[in-house]
């Protein structure tokens, strides 16, 4: 029965040069790669969505973004591809066959590398304040994957691309020199986002300014002073510079003198480092480190305390001394121990 159909007068019937028969077959090849390429991409969909539910990565995620941008009219297109291999074309068709697979897979292709760099920059931006640097290395590499692509596409459709690559290199070089000032500052940003040495609220000091970071942009960083005036520092000086990055303190050292009179007796003047000790051992958020009898100077004997505050705000170091000069002074009192301060004591000799 197969070769009594097979054998009837219409698949001899030809049209654009190629008999019925051989539009059938090339229609069921379209069908059937049609019908594969959709099973493979919900397997492909279908596994990768079970994988992510046992992992706690975000890659597979990205993974199925990029599988499922896959739509109808690109993989029809390459089961026609497939199909019209099946007949017999000519030349001229072939070729834009050809072109618009090529143009068509550097496409798809350019744009699943964006999402995996979009992927990248998001795991590597860790905090806010980092969309201008992320916006930046986002424009440099997704020009450089269109620039790859058109090249790629231009030297596959038969275009000496040898002159065009040397010309943007000359052109290239020329830009650079007449930006290089500008090109600086671009790249340490990226320095800035990748080794992360500040982030938004950081306070720092770098040379005479400090203040809290409030941007860090392709070009400039800005930091809020004390005094709450804006500075603009550019990125290539404050990569170049020695930064101070307060925010980084886990426990801050502090040191502190004070003095007594020279009318003091021993015995109170050997009582003083201990009770400075207690002191500072109860006040809050404070660890004590020493306390001695430091100096005889000019107009006092001199104590030195150090201790350290258990977090890196200023304010709680400012909270954290004033209780303790409190306390030191409350004690004193009670004591009668007098707190030294500049004297001079004249001897006037008659004769």
């Amino acid at each position: 029965m197969l070769e009594n159909i097979t054998s009837l007068e219409i698949w001899q019937y030809e049209f654009l040069g190629n008999a019925a028969r051989e539009w059938a077959i090339a229609f069921l090849v379209f069908v059937g790669f049609l019908i594969a390429f959709k099973l493979i991409q919900t397997l492909i969909l279908s596994h990768l969505k079970k994988l992510s539910k046992k992992t706690k990565t975000d890659i597979d995620d990205t993974l199925i973004e990029i599988v499922g941008r896959l739509k109808p009219p690109f993989y029809s297109f390459l089961a026609l591809y497939f199909a019209f291999s099946f007949l017999t074309v000519n030349t001229a068709v072939r070729n834009i066959l050809d072109a618009a697979l090529l143009i068509w897979i550097v496409l798809e292709a350019i744009q699943s590398l964006q999402l995996l760099v979009d992927y990248v920059l998001r795991k590597f931006a860790g905090g806010e304040g980092k969309e201008s640097a992320a916006s930046g290395i986002r424009f440099i590499a997704k020009l450089a994957l269109w620039s790859v692509g058109l090249l790629l596409i231009l030297s596959n459709l038969g275009v000496n691309v040898t002159s065009l690559i040397a010309g943007l290199g000359i052109g290239g070089i020329a830009v650079a020199f007449a930006l290089q000032n500008i090109l600086a500052d671009l790249f340490s940003s990226f320095a800035i986002y990748f080794d992360k040495p500040f982030e938004i609220g950081d306070f720092i000091i770098v040379g005479e300014h400090m203040g809290t970071i409030k941007k860090v942009g392709i070009k400039t960083t800005r930091i809020e002073s004390l005094q709450g005036e804006e500075i603009i520092i550019s990125n290539r000086e404050l990569t170049s510079a020695r930064v101070q990055n307060f925010k980084k303190m886990e426990k801050r050292r502090i040191t502190f003198s004070f003095g007594v009179t020279y009318e003091i007796s021993n015995d109170k003047l050997k009582k003083i480092p201990d009770m400075v000790k207690e002191i500072i051992g109860s006040a809050s958020q404070a660890e004590f480190n020493r306390v001695h009898f430091k100096s005889f100077d000019d107009s006092a004997l001199s104590f030195e305390a150090v201790y350290y505050v258990t977090t890196g705000d200023y304010n709680v170091y400012m909270d954290t001394q004033q209780e303790i000069n409190f306390k030191i002074r409350d004690e004193f009192e009670k004591e009668n121990i007098s707190m030294a301060y500049p004297t001079r004591t004249i001897y006037m000799q008659k004769e």
